[in-house]
């Protein structure tokens, strides 16, 4: 019973892990624009630029003129990611 135990929690534990990893593939599976895979790609480092410079000042390694300036500029970039990026799935016909 546990043997059984421990093969479903190593099968869950692998699903978890694998998971964002076969959903990155997912645009390149289903034939989908290239342009549109990369804008989505900038646009998940972008976020991730702008969760960094967020706990940065949380911390303390960033003061709140600086944070300021920089999660505008951070945010500035991904209003324009995004603008692309809707423009290439309104323009899209798959």
């Amino acid at each position: 019973m546990e043997i059984l135990f421990g093969a479903v929690l190593l099968i869950c534990v692998a699903a978890f892990v694998l998971r964002p990893l076969l959903q990155a593939e997912e645009p390149k599976q289903r034939g989908g624009d290239p342009r549109i895979a990369e804008l989505e790609a900038r646009k998940e480092a972008k976020y991730r630029e702008i969760r960094d410079a967020e706990l940065d000042h949380a911390a303390g390694k960033l003061s709140d003129a600086d944070f300021s300036q920089q999660d505008a500029e951070l945010r500035a970039d991904a209003i324009e990611i995004l603008k692309e990026l809707d423009a290439l799935i309104a323009d899209d016909p798959g």
